[in-house]
């Protein structure tokens, strides 16, 4: 079953605040793999619901 459109809006808005947690907790400099890695993460998975959004439009 594939989720409902109010539930990827959902999905959607909690990937936006863990990318803007995981951004801010960035250093200025030195960033750890860790850190990068957990910013791609949000990132491609913000894309991933982004189309899926677009795709019920």
């Amino acid at each position: 079953m594939s989720p409902t459109r109010e539930e990827l809006l959902a999905r959607r808005e909690a990937l936006r605040q863990e990318l803007r947690e995981a951004q801010a907790a960035l250093p200025a400099h030195s960033i750890r793999p860790w850190q990068l890695q957990r910013l791609e993460e949000a990132e491609e998975a913000l894309a991933e619901i982004e189309s899926q959004i677009q795709g019920q439009a």
